[in-house]
């Protein structure tokens, strides 16, 4: 890629990328004692390696890599040239010893600075897996949660009632799913996606996860722990899904409550709807049955009823949709928790319909997916995936999906894309999508992916979704710089960062303490709960605490405080992108 594409990629000028004074102030504490950032919980030892040095215009340019252990000196090299990295403000010059592959303890030494230790290992990222996705064991409604060390409590939210807005009364017995996010309320359209995805991650990486223990009362039964932890959540969403097959948007009170552990919180807990006729809304429907779709798909092997139930309720949701394509959802009256609303529910629909022919081979569901990709093309929405974004999902679950051949006619719809066509779309838009990731961590001093637009709520989660996006790249047509981008999105997420510190709880050797996290704040104990991962920098804050900062570069717009819900938030959504990413890395070769 010629300099000039480069920089329309990323969207930045030149000037932006010159060694110069810094757009924004740079703060005095940006990065840890050592002024250097680097993936703190380690490397594979047959990937780069390469950490962020703030460049003090010193003459001195070497650093070295020492090992703990004997405290030798076992690579010495020279920092890369200086560049100004835009989205934190920082000048930054790179250290490379991806030469260093042998596993041990190690240390990074440079402009008179000794870092804290990182390992290299084929294994350093194992525990992180863990830990991400044990987290959703410690976000579980309607059960006593024990995740050890003190974080436990009782079973909780274990009833509810319909809303004036759901078109039912009276009370339900009906429990289970995950907290959404620091609140206690539940979604399906976000639980689409999280759901989704981590199904998807079981699809693709099935040698990393099958075997992967976590310690849940479900361990040690026929299914493998982490479909028990997913079952746990679908079967909740199976609850939403009315007899006529439509799903109500969600299950929450009226308001947040307090800062109250779980089993405290006992405001009702409301199945709301849209307030009239249907009452079910299409977006939730249409993630039910994409999800439902694909869990009929992963519990087959295991427990055949449970895949039966899942496709019939995929089904049924498939026929309330196409009756009702566009009910939309918005908060009713009196109701002021998470909307996820969306104007336009085509994405949905289109992943409803691709999962359904994936998992069916049945000609209506593909001939439905290629009409819809007729108006949402590969072209035009083929790019990071999120609970507003799902038509990358159908786009690409088409092109993985192993069958043989079509049942419609190579000719095609009448003047629509052949499937062969459509393939070869998609295809060639990943490529293109996966190269423009991969330009702007090229001009990255902390080597993320992400332009400065992307700083916005959830920023962590859209890196953590990039890196998807990438890794799904190279799934369909090998790319080993795509795969390195991932990575650094991952080194970007554990460390390697304008603040020196690790975005999830309890991993790394800094890692953020204070979480937008309800449990976290209330249970007495001063270390949150593990394995969570922060919004992340929000160059558009949306709370009190955030719009209290002076303005900076987007990367520094964060504060490791609870209050700050628009910038250090927990959710459900961002989690399952890093339990995505963590499996594919511990399942790449070497």
């Amino acid at each position: 890629m010629k300099r000039r594409e480069l920089l329309e990629y990323v969207g930045l000028s030149a000037a932006a990328l010159a060694v110069g004074e810094p757009m924004w102030p740079q703060a005095a504490d940006g990065l840890a004692a050592s002024g250097a950032a680097f993936n703190q919980v380690g490397y594979f030892p047959a990937r780069q390696k390469v950490a962020s040095v703030l460049s003090r215009d010193r003459a001195e340019n070497a650093f070295s890599i020492q090992s703990v252990k004997t405290g030798k000196t076992v690579f010495q090299g020279a920092l890369g040239a200086a560049m100004l990295d835009a989205a934190s403000g920082d000048r930054i010059a790179p250290a490379d010893f991806s030469s260093v592959t042998t596993p041990g303890e190690y240390r990074l030494v440079a402009q008179g600075k000794r870092s804290e230790a990182f390992l290299i290992g084929k294994d350093v990222c194992r525990e992180p897996l863990r830990a991400a996705m044990r987290a959703f064991y410690g976000q579980r409604c309607g059960c006593a949660v024990d995740l050890g060390g003190g974080y436990s409590h009782p079973a909780c939210h274990r009833s509810g009632a319909y809303h004036a807005s759901s078109g039912r009364q009276g009370s339900l017995d009906n429990h289970g799913g995950w907290h959404d996010a620091g609140d206690y309320g539940r979604y399906v359209v976000n639980s689409g996606i999280s759901t989704g995805t981590l199904l998807w991650a079981w699809e693709l990486y099935p040698e990393v996860l099958q075997g992967l223990s976590l310690g849940i009362p479900e361990s040690g039964g026929k299914l493998p722990d982490c479909l028990a932890e997913i079952r746990w959540n679908l079967e909740w969403m199976l609850q939403l899904q009315d007899e006529d097959g439509g799903v109500w948007h969600k299950q929450t009170s009226e308001q947040f409550c307090g800062f109250l552990m779980p089993e405290k919180d006992k405001l009702t807990s409301y199945v709301i709807g849209t307030g009239s006729e249907p009452f079910k809304s299409t977006c939730a429907t249409a993630d039910l049955c994409a999800v439902t779709a694909i869990a009929a798909r992963c519990y087959g092997p295991y427990d055949d009823r449970f895949a039966a139930q899942c496709l019939a309720a995929s089904r049924k949701a498939w026929t309330w949709a196409q009756a009702h394509p566009d009910v939309t959802f918005k908060n009713p009256p009196g109701v002021g928790t998470g909307g996820y609303g969306d104007a336009d529910c085509e994405d949905e629909l289109l992943w409803a319909s691709a999962e359904l022919w994936r998992t069916t081979g049945e000609a209506e569901y593909e001939q439905a997916y290629l009409v819809g990709a007729e108006a949402l093309t590969p072209e035009t929405s083929v790019a990071v995936p999120g609970w507003g974004n799902l038509a990358p999902m159908a786009h690409w679950t088409y092109l993985l999906a192993d069958r043989k051949g079509s049942r419609l006619a190579e000719s095609g719809l009448a003047g629509k894309a052949t499937p062969e066509q459509m393939k070869a779309r998609i295809r060639k838009q990943t490529r293109t999508a996966a190269e423009v990731l991969v330009g702007r961590r090229e001009v990255s001093g902390y080597g993320n992916t992400m332009s400065l637009e992307d700083y916005g709520w959830g920023s962590n989660g859209t890196a953590a979704n990039q890196s998807l996006l990438l890794l799904v790249a190279h799934r369909i047509e090998a790319n080993p710089e795509a795969v390195e981008a991932a990575l650094g999105n991952l080194h970007y997420l554990l460390g390697r960062n304008c603040f020196g510190v690790s975005w999830v709880t309890q991993v790394g050797t800094h890692p953020f303490e204070k979480p937008h996290h309800r449990p976290s704040v209330a249970d007495g104990i001063a270390a949150p709960w593990p394995g969570l991962l922060s919004g992340g920098p929000n160059a558009r804050p949306g709370d009190a605490v955030a719009r209290s900062l002076p303005a900076g570069a987007p990367m520094r717009m964060w504060v490791d405080d609870e209050r700050a819900y628009s910038l250090n938030e927990v959710a459900i959504n961002w989690n399952a992108p890093l339990v995505f990413l963590l499996a594919a890395v511990n399942a790449l070769p070497g």
